[in-house]
């Protein structure tokens, strides 16, 4: 199927509109968003092209209210994994560009073995495996592979519990086979949802047929995957169009599926080794901090049950500020090359793009308590089934905090007593106690309190409701 369900003009003459729309269109649609009611595109529209400081203002505020209101203190904990950065696209903004002459490579079994051993020890149990695009040196027996080496890895205080893909868009058969392995959400970015902007930067390679890419995930859904993770580049379009076209995409997936987006991510461009972007045009540049801050706000407004993903893309000081207007997910001791963890055979390093928060995973997830957020290492819901609709259901209805919280405080404290030392501990302790009496069903905060207990006392692990 190639539906092209995004219409260009249309975006186009929302965001026209918008920029005259008057107060009483704006404190109308901020109103709605206070009493959870789904916003017209138009209204959208207006929110991200008013540049009047105290709409603005209401919309952090509003914003952060719905992060609160749905997702809690949670912040879920993740660490991206590429193990190819072979490609056959010439994607003007990446590094692993096929016009870029670098020394490529692909991790062996072996290698990722070593990957994974440093990720573990860091305590992620949810990985995003990443690889570029090449039919013959990253084929989809190559992915399963690494997806099943990864699983049946065991260590001392348990294993790698779920992994997230993103890789190329690929045929309904071999979303089938991903299915089949296990895999968490499938993630792909459309990089950008104007057309137009689309074929500029997309100049060869399977990846430039803009309707392959925007159907990758009708043909996940039709494979069984029901939960997806969509994104765009923030910077290669007008970043209001790459919004809407985020939201209208969301819709089509409810329209059919009866579930949107899983997750949506929101990279902004970078630096990047090998880029030839700003040779094609100029006009290329990041979003600012201002107008990026305000996206993420209008997006979990837009759409306020889908988590948000940011990356080490961004500094540490606009990660704070993010986290609370709308991110739910964050990774943490990032690397974006190949074997980057365990700097493999001192190979020159080639990251996909460059990060701004180097810090070490460790020193992420204290400084997230610090600021009264709870770490969460929870992959309950796949191993469960909480997926596609059902978690959907769950969260619209609001009874997802009656699992989410529960598996976050036990899952950090499984990382306190497998990873901290005595001061972490305490500090997790610390937040797992405040935390504690807002588990509202009884019967599930006093087994709460049991399990935890039992992970203090090195009796049992990786408990979860």
């Amino acid at each position: 199927m190639n539906n092209n369900f995004i219409d260009r003009d249309y975006i186009l003459s929302l965001l026209e509109k918008a920029g005259t729309a008057d107060d009483s269109v704006i404190n109308s649609a901020l109103k709605k968003a206070e009493l959870g009611e789904k916003l017209e595109h138009s209204e959208i529209a207006a929110l991200l092209k008013t540049e009047n400081t105290e709409h603005i203002s209401r919309i952090f505020d509003i914003a952060g209210k719905i992060k609160k209101r749905i997702y809690g203190n949670r912040i879920v904990i993740f660490a991206p994994l590429y193990v190819s950065d072979y490609c056959e696209n010439r994607c003007a903004y990446c590094s692993f560009n096929a016009s870029h002459n670098f020394a490529r490579s692909k991790l062996t079994m072996k290698e990722l073995r070593e990957e994974v051993k440093i990720l573990e020890k860091n305590g992620h149990k949810r990985l995003a495996l990443e690889a570029g695009e090449s039919k013959n040196e990253c084929s989809i027996d190559y992915i399963l592979e690494c997806i099943k080496t990864i699983y049946d890895m065991k260590f001392e205080n348990g294993e790698i519990r779920r992994i997230n893909v993103n890789i190329a868009a690929t045929t309904t058969d071999n979303y089938k086979r991903l299915k089949n392995a296990g895999i968490g959400t499938y993630i792909l970015f459309q990089e950008t949802y104007d057309e137009q902007a689309y074929n500029k930067v997309h100049l060869a390679g399977p990846k430039k047929d803009f309707l392959w890419h925007l159907n990758a995930f009708d043909r996940a859904q039709a494979a069984g995957i029901d939960d997806v993770g969509g994104g765009v580049l923030f910077g290669l379009a007008d970043p209001y169009f790459d919004v809407m076209g985020l939201v209208i995409h969301n819709e089509h997936l409810e329209k059919n599926y009866n579930t949107g987006f899983h997750t949506i991510s929101v990279p902004r461009l970078c630096n990047a080794e090998g880029s030839f972007i700003n040779d094609l045009d100029s006009s290329f540049k990041p979003v600012s901090d201002e107008i990026f801050t305000k996206i993420v706000a209008v997006i979990r407004i837009a759409v306020p049950f889908t988590g948000m993903i940011l990356s080490t893309r961004e500094s540490s000081t606009l990660r704070k500020k993010l986290l609370q207007l709308g991110i739910s997910q964050i990774s943490a001791g990032s690397r974006t090359e190949v074997g980057g963890y365990s700097k493999l055979n001192n190979k020159p390093a080639n990251p996909q793009f460059l990060v701004n928060d180097e810090r070490d995973a460790f020193s992420i997830i204290s400084e997230l308590i610090d600021d009264g957020f709870i770490p969460s290492f929870c992959t309950a819901c796949y191993r469960e089934g909480r997926t596609g609709d059902r978690f959907m259901s769950l969260a619209k209805s609001g009874e997802i905090k009656n699992v989410c919280l529960p598996n976050a405080l036990m899952t950090l404290s499984e990382f306190s007593m497998d990873y901290g030392d005595e001061t972490f501990r305490k500090k997790a302790s610390g937040i797992i106690q405040k935390e504690i009496p807002n588990i509202a069903n009884d019967s599930i905060r006093k087994k709460t309190i049991e399990n935890i207990e039992k992970i203090q006392n090195s009796m049992e692990r990786d408990f979860f409701v």
